[in-house]
Formats: structure tokens, C-alpha cells, sequence
């Protein structure tokens, strides 16, 4: 079992990292191997809707997008996190998201996702539903804690005084490996849910 964990605050080991952290320990103490990735210090630009992965396989804009897709799609789970900004994600991470999920082409289903967010105090459901939208898209079952996945804590470091919110980090990286396990065991007896060919509903003709 592996999970992929991406970092996208500005700040290495600022609060988003801590909450992460938090998670990573858990993981290890249950024999879930993790990789921590953080590209809030890169210069990531946003998808631009050329079409070209579906010729290339790949983004057309060779970053950190191209060297993430592989470990993408041989995690069993993946955690994205960010730092709040005006009741949002940081847009380094949001234009990562965006090109990492269009122009990865292979099937996401039953990958577990699962989002975390910081603020110092406001904006975090928000955020954590904007993260959250990029699983339940692609068939990916969504990990769940005691209460949204957020810590908080203004300058960095502040978080690690958030019991509660390292408690709900916990507890999340508990859920998620047992729900990556489960999953894990469910497709050796049962295999994946049947697929229908998709059916594309366009609305204006």
C-alpha cells in the first residue's frame, strides 16, 4: 500500500506540512508506505485546454505535473493539501490538480482521496470541498475524519498547538488505510464495479 501526499503551501514545513506530518506517522505505524511531494515553491501555470495529452500521453508542459502522473497512478491513495487564501486553495496546487487529473488518462477508480486544509481561522470547508471535487469526479472513494480534515494556525508551526485538528489528521490516516485496504480485498473477491460506456449529455446542440 502506498499514498502519495502533495504538499501545496508556499512554506515547506509551515502548518500544512505539520497536518501532513501527522498523517505520515500514522501511515508508518500501520505499514502504509507514503511519499510526501511539496510544490508550493514551484512555478506550476494552469492548463491552457490544448488537447495535446491526449496526443502525447503526457501534459505538454513538461513540470512537476509529467513527474507526479506516474506516482499517481501507482498510489493506492492520495492526499492533497493546501493553506487557505480568500476562502480557497493555493492556485499553484489548483493549477497542478487541474493538469495532473485531465492529462492522466488511466482510470482512478478506487483510489482513496483525501483532502486537508489550514487557515488561521476561515475558509477551510470551502477549500476542503474545492479539493474534494477532483476525487468524486474521477470515481476515487473520499477518506473522512471525526470533522472536516483542517488545522489551524496563522504563522508557521502554529498548528502543532491544534490538538483537535492533529487528532482529526489522525484519524483521517487511520480511515484511509482502512479504507484502501478493504478496497484492496474487495477487488481480489470481487473485482471493480461494472463500467458503462460514458454518455455524454451536451446541452447546448
Amino acid at each position: 500500500m502506498k499514498v502519495l501526499m502533495i504538499n501545496g503551501s508556499p512554506h515547506k514545513e509551515g502548518n500544512t506540512y505539520i497536518a501532513l506530518h501527522e498523517m505520515e506517522k500514522v501511515f508508518a505505524q500501520s505499514g502504509i508506505e507514503s511519499e510526501l511531494i511539496w510544490v508550493g515553491n514551484q512555478d506550476i501555470r494552469g492548463c491552457i485546454a490544448c488537447g495535446g495529452c491526449y496526443e502525447k500521453g503526457k501534459c505538454v508542459f513538461d513540470d512537476a505535473v509529467n513527474q507526479i502522473a506516474p506516482k499517481f497512478e501507482a498510489c493506492d491513495g492520495l492526499v492533497v493539501a493546501s493553506p487557505v487564501y480568500y476562502a480557497s486553495a493555493n492556485a499553484t496546487l489548483i493549477a497542478l490538480l487541474d493538469r495532473l487529473f485531465y492529462s492522466t488518462h488511466f482510470d482512478k477508480s478506487m483510489k482513496v482521496g483525501a483532502s486537508v486544509v489550514a487557515a488561521r481561522r476561515g475558509g477551510l470547508s470551502a477549500t476542503f470541498d474545492e479539493l474534494n471535487k477532483y476525487f468524486t469526479i474521477s470515481g476515487m472513494p473520499v477518506a473522512s475524519s471525526q470533522y472536516w480534515n483542517s488545522v489551524h494556525g496563522r504563522v508557521p508551526g502554529e498548528a502543532a498547538r491544534d490538538g483537535e485538528g492533529l487528532q482529526t489528521m489522525r484519524t483521517l490516516a487511520r480511515n484511509m488505510g482502512f479504507l484502501m485496504k478493504s478496497i484492496a480485498l474487495g477487488k481480489e473477491k470481487y473485482g471493480l464495479p461494472e463500467k458503462e460506456e460514458f454518455e455524454r449529455t451536451d446541452f447546448i446542440r
